[in-house]
């Protein structure tokens, strides 16, 4: 059986996380997937996240490509990490090419992987803010939407 792991936020769960995945598990039978800690996050990448550690973590696994889902609470961990689970195959996106190829001396496959261009959780983000903020609050709330059949158009 070959085994892949792959590491990140997983913030804001898209279609360019999705098609990581599907290409990671491509690469091999069994797909691990390490999800940074709410810890890891903000004291190491100074990251605040939308959703909680265990709320990714649930989303996550209710991805058919993936196999297991696993906390990272530091960037040494990649390298026990390895080992423990037995991997074959480590995938990063290719922003982060060149950085793990330490890996390579573990006797493991490092591969880098096209970022899905026009996608990215930091870019939603700006997007959402830019397009709801008028003096920072939103232009709409639920309260000013009719939704009643009967009445739309009056």
């Amino acid at each position: 059986m070959k085994r892949v792991i792959t590491y990140g936020t997983f913030d804001l769960l898209h279609y360019g996380h999705i098609n990581l995945l599907r290409r990671a598990k491509a690469l091999g039978d069994y797909l691990i997937v390490v999800i940074s800690s709410d810890e890891f996050n903000w004291n190491e990448k100074h990251k605040k996240c939308y959703f909680t550690y265990d709320q990714r973590k649930a989303l996550v696994e209710a991805i058919r490509y993936v196999d297991l889902v696993i906390p990272e609470e530091s960037w040494s961990q990649k390298r026990s990490d390895v080992h423990e689970y037995h991997i074959d195959t480590f995938v990063m996106g290719d922003d982060w090419k060149g950085k793990f190829d330490f890996l390579k001396e573990e006797g493991v496959e490092v591969v880098y992987l096209p970022r899905t261009p026009e996608i990215s959780s930091s870019q939603i983000k700006k997007d959402l803010y830019d397009a709801n903020a008028v003096d920072g609050e939103s232009k709409t709330s639920h309260d000013d939407i009719n939704t009643d059949p009967q009445t739309i158009g009056e």
